[in-house]
C-alpha cells in the first residue's frame, strides 16, 4: 500500500469559491476508500475527492455537517481503466446546479446517488493559509494506490472537460 502524498499549505490564500482540479488517473485497487485530492482540518472539517469504493465522491464538510455533495451513482471497477477527471468548485455561479461538477472522460456526470449542492459563495477548504493541500492522500490517511498523471490544479477559474483537450 501507497503510504506518500503531496502536501503543502498555500502561503498566500486563493480563490476559495471558484477552482478546477483535473487529472488523468489509473486505480490500481477496487472497492476502496483513496483519496485523490483535497484539504482537510479534520473530520469534520474538509473538502475532498475521493473514491468511496468504486464511486466517486466530492465533498465539503463544515463542522460535521455535509454542506456539498456528489456522489456518483457510475462504478468504476476497471483497475486497467485510464480515467480523465476534472472537479469545478465554483459556489458563486447563480446556477445552484452548476456550483460543484464532475466530468470522466469529457463527459459531465448527472446522475448521482448523492447530490447536494453548496449554497452560494461558500468557501471551500482549499486554497485556504490555514489547511493543506493535498494531492494522493488526506492528512497521513486513504492514500491514492493508483497513478496520476498531467494533474492540474487552476485557481479562480471554473473549466469543462474540453478546456484540458
Amino acid at each position: 500500500m501507497a503510504t506518500t502524498y503531496l502536501s503543502r499549505t498555500p502561503s498566500v490564500g486563493g480563490d476559495r469559491d471558484k477552482w478546477t482540479f483535473a487529472t488523468w488517473i489509473k486505480r490500481s485497487k477496487i472497492n476502496t476508500n483513496e483519496s485523490i485530492f483535497g484539504a482537510f482540518s479534520d473530520g469534520n472539517n474538509h473538502t475532498q475527492i475521493f473514491w468511496r469504493g468504486d464511486n466517486l465522491e466530492f465533498t465539503q464538510k463544515d463542522s460535521s455537517s455535509v454542506t456539498a455533495l456528489l456522489q456518483t451513482k457510475r462504478l468504476f471497477t476497471d483497475p486497467a481503466a485510464w480515467y480523465h477527471l476534472v472537479f469545478v468548485w465554483d459556489s458563486a455561479n447563480a446556477s445552484a446546479g452548476d456550483r460543484m461538477r464532475i466530468y470522466v472522460n469529457g463527459s459531465e456526470e448527472t446522475e448521482f446517488n448523492s447530490d447536494t449542492n453548496p449554497s452560494s459563495g461558500l468557501d471551500s477548504f482549499i486554497n485556504s493559509t490555514s489547511y493543506a493541500n493535498e494531492i494522493g492522500g488526506l492528512d497521513s490517511a486513504e492514500y491514492f494506490s493508483g497513478i496520476m498523471a498531467h494533474t492540474h490544479f487552476c485557481d479562480g477559474q471554473a473549466y469543462a472537460a474540453s478546456d484540458f483537450g
